[in-house]
């Protein structure tokens, strides 16, 4: 699978900032985008284990999981940003969260 401009454009910038959480969660999004989903949840379970603060990165790594038929991989993460999202009183964060969780676990 040849990679995208967009996508090449991202890895060159994180050769030069490699700890860039915004790049690192970019660079998920573009390979899920490309149909790279394995590629996608390693680099985002990499930002969450260099960042675990990064909120964002729970609900997609989540959603990676359960197109990955991987559901209770992502009922674990879920939980884990909703613990996040209510310690740092983020309600919509916390409110997606419990949605999804509730939805899996129905």
């Amino acid at each position: 699978m040849e990679e995208t401009i967009r996508l090449k454009q991202i890895r060159e910038m994180l050769e030069m900032e490699p700890n860039d959480d915004f790049l690192n969660y970019a660079l998920a999004l573009e390979l899920e985008a490309s149909g790279n989903l394995k590629e996608a949840i390693s680099q985002l379970q990499s930002l969450l284990n260099r960042n675990p603060e990064y909120l964002g990165a729970y609900y997609k790594l989540g959603k990676l999981f359960e197109e990955s038929k991987e559901e209770s991989k992502a009922i674990e993460i879920y939980k884990n940003g909703l613990v996040l999202a209510q310690k740092q009183n983020n309600k919509k964060a916390a409110g997606e969260l419990s949605e999804v969780i509730w939805m899996l676990e129905d």
